[in-house]
């Protein structure tokens, strides 16, 4: 209905009821339209003055601040290895990256440390995973390979040319690299244990990576911390693998930190 109108003057009434001449009925229509037409102006600036004066008196919500990515997304710790890291013979939360990141959380550290551990792996197959490996997007990725290789006995050169591609492929994909060595069994003789052993270090000074040496440590021949097999570090070992293999870590993550201008203790 028009707003200028009432249902009477529409039928061409006027306001008493009687029938108006159309001159009178112009008169009164077009006087209460001037008439309605200033009362609503009249409302609106009343309405517009009180939003206004409620705006004013109302306090302003503040927008809340966005984490930084140090504070809200967690340091992505990869760990490319072999049965060793898989967990082999231990319930998946007993594996040294489970153990290994519940040990940064209780430092107040925000890492995730990803598992890629592959049982029976050699360098040669962490090479092929690396590209799938890429996918989760680490930050860091610790290669722990080789220990295969040297239980078969295969050629130290070729380790060394595998373990050389995957961290020439991790740092051509902007990926921070650390190395965790191993050691071969002594029964290749001196001249076999010497080409592999010596292997990581190499790699480590060529690319100037830091080189955890020996991933077993205070672990390995030690009955009461290896499984059956004399191989395999049982939940006690993994514990004292992880237990030495901190200090390195969180001495590299700050470093890394450093780097990448993040807060220390990532």
């Amino acid at each position: 209905m028009d707003v200028g109108k009432t249902d009477d003057a529409a039928r061409g009434g006027g306001w008493d009821g009687q029938a108006d001449s159309g001159k009178e009925a112009m008169i009164l229509n077009i006087g209460y339209g001037r008439f309605a037409a200033a009362v609503n102006s009249l409302l609106v600036t009343i309405l517009l003055c009180l939003s206004a004066a409620h705006a004013q008196s109302t306090p302003a919500q503040s927008t809340p601040a966005q984490s930084t990515p140090a504070q809200s997304t967690p340091v992505k710790l990869a760990i490319l290895g072999d049965s060793l890291v898989a967990g082999y013979g231990v319930k998946p939360e007993q594996a040294i990256p489970a153990r290994l990141e519940a040990a940064l959380k209780a430092q107040g550290r925000t890492v995730a440390v990803i598992n890629h551990g592959v049982s029976g792996d050699t360098t040669a197959g962490g090479l092929d995973r690396v590209d799938w490996m890429l996918a989760d997007k680490p930050d860091i990725v610790m290669v722990e390979l080789g220990a295969n290789d040297a239980l078969r006995g295969l050629d130290p050169a070729t380790a060394e040319r595998n373990l050389d591609a995957i961290i020439t492929k991790l740092k051509a994909a902007g990926v921070t690299v650390w190395l965790a060595g191993m050691l071969a069994p002594r029964n290749f003789g001196v001249e076999y244990t010497q080409q592999f052993d010596g292997l990581y270090k190499r790699l480590a000074e060529k690319y100037n990576v830091p080189l955890y040496p020996f991933i077993l440590d205070g672990v390995a021949q030690d009955a009461a911390l290896n499984q059956a097999d004399g191989i395999h570090p049982n939940p006690k070992g993994v514990d004292i693998i992880v237990e030495r293999l901190l200090p390195f870590v969180t001495k590299n993550l700050d470093d890394y930190a450093a780097s990448v201008r993040r807060p220390a203790r990532p």
